[in-house]
């Protein structure tokens, strides 16, 4: 649960990761995706935007 003034953002996986670097499945991961289709609701920071950013090619933002 999130308090009311804390900003989220959903992010969905789009992409594979196979026949990508390693560093980008740990990306994923510490995203908390783990295949295709997987969603998840993050709290927005610095760190979260940049690993976004890295992976922009296999994440979707859904709202």
């Amino acid at each position: 649960m999130t308090k009311k003034n804390e900003l989220t953002i959903r992010v969905r996986q789009i992409g594979s990761v196979i026949r990508r670097e390693k560093r980008q499945a740990l990306y994923l991961k510490s995203l908390g995706l783990s295949g295709i289709g997987t969603e998840r609701e993050l709290l927005v920071s610095h760190a979260v935007l940049e690993l976004i950013k890295k992976v922009r090619h296999m994440v979707r933002i859904v709202q």
